[in-house]
């Protein structure tokens, strides 16, 4: 949403269309209709440690019961569904899946420390997918590139992440011990990230059982591949508007890009390698100039182009071929060759 995330909606995302309906539905029949039924869904420690209520666990961290949790939590869910585009279904309810139990554990572990420590009895968290929802900061800092779009008094950037940080911080200080559902669902990020313990082998999706729901749920979640939109002008909504400012940030990714590569160039006292970002631009210029055309011995061989990296692009929408030439023209830079064909 605030960042470079491919086509506008929801498609290939149907795991990501599950989690913003069907918790959402349910939180607002609960706040609405049925508020007697909330007891159920509330993330009480004492009735899970004294009582092993077990079933409170996993109501207690799935559905949020404030309105304003579940709100963020939907537009976060919505903005890192670029995670489930790069990396398929499977994977990235493999992470949440871990990111859940880890955190869960994480919960358990922190407010035994803070009783130990500092003497604050703690009976109950609050409730929602929070956990998970944090530890998507985790790939979202290492993996999204940090655009700079403006600046704020002339000393402080803002980029096309800034907007998502500002709406985490609006979720951690949304309840009194938020804190320890971040501080866990960051740590579990972190773990299950960087594959500590090999905690990304024990904690995921069978094969089969990814299979089932592709069988049974996913033509339910699904959505249409997002057509060609022709271009407007200034939208008349806010909606429209915002929109086609983040239409803007993913141009200026590329731009970004470019504008790094001039400066380094010019450093150099060199010319920009316009070949390396846009060769069929530069096929298109030679073909008016063929007696300057350089031979093929002078032609410097292809680059060798990653077959995991090529899949990624597949999965998010993206032809074998398209993403071969654009991982070729940026040397195997996954971030630029996917803001080429987003561009392109």
């Amino acid at each position: 949403m605030f960042t470079s995330t491919g086509s506008n909606g929801l498609y290939k995302a149907p795991l990501s269309k599950s989690l913003l309906l069907v918790p959402s539905a349910i939180s607002i029949l609960l706040t609405l209709l049925f508020q007697h039924y909330q007891k159920f869904f509330a993330y009480n420690l004492q009735a899970i440690k004294e009582d092993f209520q077990i079933w409170r666990l996993v109501c207690g961290r799935t559905i949020c019961l404030d309105l304003k949790d579940t709100f963020c939590s939907s537009l976060l869910i919505y903005n890192f569904r670029i995670f489930e585009r790069r990396y398929g279904s499977r994977k990235f309810s493999s992470f949440l899946l871990g990111a859940w139990m880890l955190s869960a554990l994480f919960d358990l572990l922190l407010v035994e420390i803070a009783q130990y420590i500092f003497g604050i009895t703690i009976n109950s968290l609050p409730s929602g997918f929070l956990g998970p929802v944090f530890a998507l900061f985790v790939p979202f800092y290492s993996s999204i590139p940090r655009v700079q779009v403006t600046q704020v008094l002339g000393h402080f950037s803002i980029t096309n992440k800034t907007l998502v940080y500002i709406l985490g911080l609006q979720l951690l200080t949304s309840g009194s011990y938020i804190w320890i559902l971040a501080l866990s669902g960051l740590v579990s990020g972190i773990c299950y990230n960087s594959s500590i313990l090999k905690v990304h082998r024990i904690l995921c999706v069978p094969s089969w059982v990814a299979k089932i729901f592709s069988w049974t749920l996913e033509p339910i979640f699904s959505s249409a591949e997002p057509t060609n939109e022709v271009r407007v002008g200034m939208g008349a909504t806010v909606d429209i508007q915002r929109q086609q400012r983040m239409e803007l940030l993913d141009r200026q990714i590329m731009m970004s890009q470019v504008a790094q590569m001039r400066r380094q160039r010019q450093q150099q006292g060199g010319m920009i390698n316009w070949n390396r970002l846009f060769p069929p631009l530069r096929h298109r210029h030679n073909a008016n100039y063929q007696d300057h055309r350089p031979s093929e011995q002078d032609m410097p061989p292809p680059t060798e182009v990653s077959e995991e990296q090529v899949a990624r692009l597949m999965e998010m929408g993206f032809s074998r071929g398209d993403a071969l030439e654009a991982l070729r023209a940026s040397n195997n830079d996954l971030n630029v060759a996917t803001n080429f064909l987003l561009q392109h």
